[in-house]
């Protein structure tokens, strides 16, 4: 076994975004620097004027409302919405720490994917770092549901989400996806994945002060039996693959890689975080395993994207 596969990773230098949040409209510029090890991921808000809110654990303890987004509360009456993007970037490209700061209430939409967050850091490269990567393994199965739907979390010699959403909709119907992390299969198959929504709930979201900033740019537009963007879809099953990606970025919550197998029907932003409290509610459901300590090979974590950049132990984080 190769160790540098089972060392932890940060990013090997800053990227930076500049846009405007989807539900408030509000311009936000975010950064995403290298953290230290066992950091896991942590957010702050720069507040102006030279002030910078305390920089806090992205965890499931801290969601505060799972309503059409994850939304965190970073103590002291300070919130940051929309978080599972640039967090499901990080997790799906294989970056175990990093900082994210931000001088607005909600993370940029961007195109309305992980895409541009996961080039980001396809160009800026990661830094494997002298700890051991830790794992959040799941032993006894967790499922937590809602009528029909339901999100599970199992026992797995593996990392799988197993995704299927069904609407009555003609244009998506029902579809599922059974994936297999790998940073590769992450870049190609999820990460270009939109965010959707109907015309037909556009007023009302807005009277509720949602989706403010969304448009043809940054959402799948869906009007009845057709899609309004021109270019159309990114994947014949884009909207399955989206809501992969939101799992992904809402599992990142549990403070460490999970190691097991996720299920979801007719999932969402609540039910994940359901299934994470869930999850942590017992310590019989969950144990805490160093990447050498696991019985398989890593073939995984040497399947990369091509281009990306592994440095290691270049320098230190402090």
């Amino acid at each position: 076994m190769n160790k540098l596969l089972t060392r932890q990773r940060t990013l090997a230098g800053e990227i930076s975004f500049s846009g405007y949040g989807v539900h408030s409209a509000q311009s936000v510029t975010l950064t995403i620097a290298a953290a230290a090890p066992d950091s896991g991921y942590l957010i702050r808000r720069d507040l102006g004027e030279g002030r910078m809110s305390n920089a806090v654990p992205v965890h499931h303890s801290r969601v505060s409302r799972t309503t059409l987004c994850t939304t965190l509360d970073l103590g002291d009456s300070i919130s940051v919405a929309t978080v599972e993007h640039v967090v499901s970037a990080l997790s799906g490209m294989g970056v175990d720490n990093a900082l994210i700061t931000l001088d607005g209430p909600e993370c940029p939409i961007m195109d309305g994917s992980a895409f541009p967050f996961a080039e980001a850091i396809l160009a800026c490269g990661v830094e494997i770092q002298p700890a051991q990567r830790r794992f959040l393994k799941v032993v006894r199965a967790v499922t937590v549901r809602n009528n029909d739907a339901f999100a599970a979390l199992e026992p797995y010699n593996g990392r799988a989400l197993d995704l299927e959403i069904d609407f009555d909709s003609k244009v998506i119907g029902r579809q599922r996806m059974i994936f297999d992390w790998t940073p590769r299969r992450y870049f190609e198959d999820v990460a270009p994945a939109r965010t959707f929504g109907f015309v037909r709930d556009a007023k009302i979201l807005r009277q509720a002060g949602y989706a403010l900033g969304s448009s043809l740019d940054n959402s799948i537009t869906v009007h009845e039996d057709r899609i309004l963007n021109p270019g159309g879809l990114r994947y014949e099953d884009e909207f399955v693959r989206h809501k992969l990606l939101d799992a992904i970025g809402d599992l990142s919550l549990g403070g460490l890689p999970i190691w097991g197998r996720f299920r979801s029907y007719k999932g969402g932003h609540a039910l994940n975080a359901h299934v994470l409290a869930g999850l942590f509610s017992s310590e019989a459901n969950y144990e805490i395993v160093g990447a050498e300590d696991l019985p398989l090979e890593f073939e995984a974590f040497d399947d990369q994207p091509d281009g990306l950049e592994v440095h290691h132990y270049l320098r230190s984080v402090r």
